[in-house]
């Protein structure tokens, strides 16, 4: 009996890193997965899906699994995942909107093509299976959403204004499903790992950044997902979490930290010279995730 028993999950992007890790994770813990990513293995194994190498690893380790290799930014996606998960396993019961694509550029360089293809996957695809689950949590009135976001996106990094603003924007989505949803039983909540991928290897920081990032693996981000999923966390909806090794943390939401009130209309000397200064010492930014964290040097 595990966390997660007889409960269904949808898992976009499942074929490495968090995804895969997630997957195995809610499978152990006894829930059945529908596992989508579109990418190809291509270290022997015949030209076998990612998506379907992840399911064959549940199935062998005696757990449920199907596979489904259409991108998450296709129309249909979405809604045949669903339909997927209700006819294999007769219900629906969490989705991880964990699909993520990079287009990394310095924002002078960025063209329109690298913005829309990223934000194609990371938010509007999220969008699209966040809407189609959300019929099914609806009128069973229970579900739960977890949507992968990013430090990047809540903090800042250089060369990823695409990516950055995808996964902020899937902070907003979060917010407004668990607005809309509370009424039918239904929670979304948001996570943001900090894990070693290959990916990181092209990120714009310093070689000892990345370094010191592999101690961090996907395996660690997986329990936080699954107690997210699961009736564990009843009542926890709406929150950003934040995840590295070992170390959990909530993030603070934009939220109004220092006021000033003019007894007449701003101009805008007055602004400058009265509301900038009074403003100041609540400024913040811009600055990149391994400014703010210090997880590097622990």
């Amino acid at each position: 009996m595990g966390v997660l028993d007889k409960k269904v999950v949808i898992v976009t992007g499942a074929g490495r890193g968090i995804g895969r890790t997630t997957a195995l994770a809610i499978a152990t813990e006894g829930g059945d997965v529908v596992v989508n990513d579109i990418g190809i293995d291509p270290s022997g194994n015949e030209g076998m899906s990612w998506a379907e190498t992840t399911a064959a690893d549940i199935r062998k380790r005696g757990g449920s699994a199907i596979s489904h290799t259409q991108s998450i930014g296709e129309d249909s996606t979405s809604t045949t995942l669903v339909s997927m998960a209700l006819n294999k396993f007769g219900r629906l019961d969490g989705i991880v909107n964990n699909a993520g694509m990079l287009r990394d550029k310095i924002f002078h360089k960025l063209t329109p093509e690298d913005w829309d293809i990223v934000m194609n996957v990371n938010l509007r695809g999220s969008f699209l299976l966040a809407r189609a689950a959300a019929r099914v949590f609806r009128d069973q009135h229970a579900g739960s959403m977890v949507h992968i976001t990013s430090g990047v996106g809540l903090i800042g990094n250089v060369g990823q204004a695409n990516y950055a603003a995808s996964k902020l924007g899937l902070v907003a989505l979060s917010t407004s499903v668990a607005l809309d949803l509370k009424p039918f039983g239904v929670r979304s909540n948001c996570v943001a790992p900090f894990a070693w991928n290959d990916k990181m290897a092209h990120l714009p920081i310093e070689k000892k950044y990345i370094d010191e990032a592999r101690q961090f693996s996907p395996e660690q981000i997986a329990p936080l997902i699954v107690c997210l999923l699961s009736d564990l966390s009843a009542g926890v909806s709406g929150q950003i979490f934040g995840i590295a090794g070992n170390e959990v943390c909530i993030y603070s939401q934009a939220r109004p930290v220092r006021v000033l009130r003019h007894t007449e209309p701003w101009s805008a000397t007055a602004l400058a010279h009265e509301a900038l200064p009074f403003l100041r010492p609540s400024f913040s930014g811009p600055e990149r995730t391994v400014d703010v964290f210090n997880w590097y040097s622990k």
